[in-house]
């Protein structure tokens, strides 16, 4: 066949595995420790975990995304997006399996620009899961604009010096090491100028000034931090890959972080239409099951379509950087994903939590997590509305002005170039009358 939608059968064992075990052993977790994925283990989290972790590299699928080389399996993107569709169901799931963000991005981009010494110190670590990262790169008057970053780095002898301000560093107050993004030749422009450092969490000068927390958590006690940089030392050797290479590597990060969100959103997604369809099923009203009622129908019908829909676009993204090894080549369906993920999240979970009625708006159901879940992914890794613009120049790219008064699509004009096509067998048609 040149196409084919099955999943060969040996990894399909793998993924029935993950669904039974994920059920089974991980999403319990959720419950027990919420919010606790990134923080490093302590003795109780430490034996419950770590056999799981275990269990999980027996099984072939610890960070399977990654070459043997590096503890992994090398089973590539498509691969990853199967499992992430089952792992997206849980918050602990990506750490027992080791593809948890921001981690697998940092690992990537220390995989393809570290040197075998910063690899042993940091990339080594951070694939056992002995340890956790943060990708510093967002600052509070720019966001993600690199063409309003401060953030300075300067030469002092066989040292850098780094001063600024970055926000929404996530996992910054647990991270074992930053990954800072700074303005390292400020004529050279935003594309050339900047450079990326890998900087210990303990050195001096990193002050997390506020752990910025989502809707729900308390106050100064989030995970999404704003740090001031002020006068932090780094040895010439904390330069990740050539100076001036920031933007061209954050590229290579972000790239697959957005696609990865994207599977994991799969999962999530579908857990609520599963919740939808359930109590579709248990709860009668007005002489009959939710299920009967139209308007419900209207909501599951709509929320397959969407969902098979969004699958399909993710599993050909990801089949795309499989082929063609080049996150650029695929910027625009990467681009469409993440545009498209927010909303396809929000409705279903919006309607799973209609047809919940009062119970789906309260703190026992999980929509409301969802609904801010799809929130925050319309802004992380780049605005929804930039996603967009960038999927509008990449289409417009493979299409051409017309020349003239009317459009390519003009009737009366193609009737007469079909008839000058067809001249000779009009004129033959007329001549047997």
């Amino acid at each position: 066949m040149s196409w084919d939608f099955e999943t060969d059968a040996e990894y399909q064992q793998k993924l029935d595995w993950a669904d039974r075990f994920v059920a089974d052993e991980v999403e319990p977790l959720d419950l027990l420790f919420p919010h606790q994925q990134f923080v490093p283990l302590d003795g109780e989290r430490r034996r419950i975990v770590e056999p799981l972790k275990e269990e999980v590299r027996r099984q072939g699928l610890w960070a399977t995304h990654l070459g043997p080389e590096l503890g992994g399996q090398g089973h590539g993107q498509v691969k990853l997006a199967l499992l992430n569709e089952i792992l997206g169901r849980s918050s602990w799931a990506p750490v027992v399996f080791g593809c948890q963000a921001p981690d697998t991005g940092n690992a990537e981009i220390l995989a393809h620009f570290g040197t075998p010494a910063q690899k042993a110190r940091y990339l080594e670590p951070l694939l056992r899961g002995e340890i956790f990262s943060c990708y510093s790169m967002t600052e509070p008057h720019a966001g993600s604009d690199p063409a309003l970053f401060r953030t300075r780095a300067r030469q002092d002898g066989d040292s850098w010096v780094i001063n600024g301000w970055k926000y929404f560093s996530s996992n910054a107050r647990t991270a074992a090491f930053l990954i800072v993004m700074a303005v390292t030749d400020p004529d050279a422009g935003p594309y050339r100028g900047m450079s990326m450092f890998l900087v210990p969490s303990d050195t001096p000068g990193v002050n997390i000034v506020r752990d910025v927390g989502l809707p729900g958590e308390a106050i100064n006690n989030g995970s999404h931090a704003l740090i001031h940089y002020e006068d932090v030392r780094v040895p010439a050797d904390a330069l990740l890959g050539q100076e001036g290479q920031a933007f061209a590597i954050a590229q290579t990060r972000l790239g697959g972080g957005r696609i990865h969100h994207a599977m994991r959103t799969i999962g999530l997604a579908r857990k609520a239409m599963d919740m939808m369809c359930e109590r579709a099923l248990s709860r009668e009203t007005a002489g009959g099951p939710l299920a009967s009622k139209q308007f419900v129908q209207g909501y599951i019908a709509d929320s397959y379509a969407q969902l098979t829909q969004f699958r399909l676009l993710v599993l050909y993204t990801a089949w795309q950087i499989d082929r063609y090894r080049d996150y650029k080549r695929v910027r625009k369906d990467i681009a469409t994903v993440k545009a498209v993920m927010p909303t396809v999240l929000h409705d279903i979970a919006w309607r799973a939590m209609q047809v919940h009625g009062a119970l789906g708006t309260t703190n026992e159901m999980p929509f409301f997590q969802m609904l801010h879940a799809a929130a925050v992914m319309g802004i992380a890794d780049g605005p929804t509305e930039v996603h967009k613009v960038t999927v509008a120049r990449q289409v417009l790219r493979d299409h051409r002005p017309v020349e003239g008064m009317w459009p390519t699509g003009w009737i009366p004009a193609r009737i007469d170039a079909a008839r000058e096509k067809y001249s000779r067998q009009l004129e033959h048609e007329v001549g047997n009358w």
